[in-house]
């Protein structure tokens, strides 16, 4: 670890690479990430855990010579924001974990924000990804600066706090719960998961001796069913390890080991999956299959992208429809109630276990057809003139070639469901150069005090 200086070095491109240095900078806008511009001497320093107008003590941590920009994080604030407040959280809280000499955890980036700024940031991130990856100078009618929504505040009181039904924890080489820092491998041991609900809290993963163990995920749905612990073996662990970390837990909670590179599930104890509720449904969800992991998350999205579906006339009995990138069928199982036994749903998802929990969610509606495969040869396969297709797709968007039939498949409307507002604003430029057009948008914070936010957007053929 490298020691704090006491001074501020000079940031000079010939100075050698610059990691561990401090600086003092004023902090610009917010950017995409996380993180507020700065410059000094020309160059362009991201920096994590500040506020736009802040001045700023930070250390670099990524600070390489050749490298078009750098990074770093606060370590003491000099002229602080109206909007700071104390985090929540001290493993996450930047300024103390510096002053012990190690990076804070990632995952609470945003803890030392009010929760109003924050969301006011995101709306700014949102409008600034738009625009420039998009051209969309002017956003729908009903987002404005202030139009994040809130979600889950009759819950959490206002906090932000107690939210994630799914966690995901590594382990430190002495067998303790802990999280990484960001962009590093560094562990920091942790004793809560303040944004975590109770249920996951509560499992006191912190006490167990966790040798052997790689990675942990934990899920708790949030209507008070069976929680599952996914445990990542290291090379070499045997199964007598994985009983004993399973012996160590409430007898109510299902075990299982998986390999996060092929998803494959392996039971320990009791079940490989949990069941969810959302929208009048139960689903099934396999080992880490995908799930929302904000408890109120599922209603909220399900209630927009119906709304756009409903309002503009592309969702009522007989019509034809399909969900894309599917997942487990929160959306199908909505569509398939909106369009009747007249209607017809075509459910697509690429993972072959989540595919399958679809298949065992969705087994008595029979307008709904289940395909596993990806989803551009999955259209090509089955042209139909769609009335309206759902896309939710992964992190990194649908993608150019996706949007190219998405666009020739010819639907009267696509509500697109997105948690990346930098791939979500390439892929709406993608759509714009079709010439569709951006007809609706809601932004939701399902992810508080964090820099993530979630968007439903309606796309149209243009004219």
């Amino acid at each position: 670890m490298i020691a704090r200086t006491s001074t501020t070095p000079a940031l000079t491109p010939d100075a050698g690479g610059h990691a561990g240095e401090e600086a003092v900078l004023d902090l610009g806008p917010i950017a995409h990430g996380g993180h507020t511009v700065a410059r000094h001497e020309g160059r362009v320093i991201f920096v994590r855990h500040g506020i736009p107008g802040e001045k700023v003590r930070v250390r670099l941590t990524d600070a390489e010579d050749k490298a078009k920009f750098w990074r770093a994080d606060v370590v003491e604030v000099l002229d602080a924001s109206p909007d700071r407040v104390e985090h929540f959280w001290r493993p996450a809280d930047a300024r103390r974990a510096w002053g012990h000499g190690h990076p804070p955890v990632g995952g609470a980036e945003f803890g030392h924000i009010a929760l109003a700024r924050q969301r006011s940031l995101k709306a700014e991130v949102l409008a600034e990804q738009l625009s420039r990856l998009a051209g969309v100078e002017h956003l729908p009618p009903g987002l404005d600066a202030n139009a994040v929504e809130s979600v889950g505040e009759a819950s959490d009181g206002g906090s932000g706090l107690g939210w994630r039904t799914r966690a995901s924890f590594s382990v430190t080489p002495g067998g303790k719960l802990g999280m990484h820092a960001h962009r590093s491998g560094h562990i920091v041991p942790v004793r809560e998961m303040p944004l975590a609900t109770d249920a996951i809290n509560n499992l006191r993963l912190w006490d167990i001796d966790l040798q052997g163990i790689e990675r942990v995920e934990v899920a708790a749905p949030g209507n008070g069913s069976r929680p599952l612990v996914l445990l990542a073996p290291a090379p070499g662990t045997k199964a007598k390890r994985l009983n004993a970390i399973a012996a160590a837990l409430p007898e109510d909670v299902s075990v299982a080991s998986f390999d996060p590179a092929t998803e494959d599930v392996r039971q320990v104890r009791g079940r490989m999956w949990v069941q969810e509720s959302a929208a009048g449904h139960d689903y099934r969800v396999t080992g880490a299959g995908f799930w929302q992991i904000h408890r109120d998350a599922p209603g909220a999205l399900v209630g927009a992208v119906t709304e756009f579906l409903h309002s503009g006339g592309f969702l009522h009995a007989g019509a034809v429809v399909a969900d894309l990138y599917a997942g487990a069928g929160l959306f199908t199982a909505v569509l398939a109630d909106a369009v009747g036994e007249t209607g017809s749903v075509l459910s697509v998802e690429g993972a072959p276990g989540t595919s399958w929990d679809a298949r065992k969610n969705l087994h008595a509606a029979p307008q709904v057809e289940i395909v596993q495969g990806r989803v551009e040869r999955i259209l090509r396969q089955k042209p139909r003139n769609f009335d309206a297709l759902i896309l939710d797709p992964p992190r990194a968007g649908a993608g150019k070639a996706v949007v190219g039939q998405l666009v020739a498949s010819q639907p009267r409307a696509i509500a697109y469901v997105s948690c990346d507002p930098a791939s979500f604003a390439r892929d709406v430029g993608y759509f714009r150069q079709s010439g569709w057009d951006l007809a609706g948008l809601r932004a939701f914070d399902l992810y508080p005090h964090t820099h993530h936010m979630e968007t439903v957007a309606l796309l149209t053929p243009g004219g």
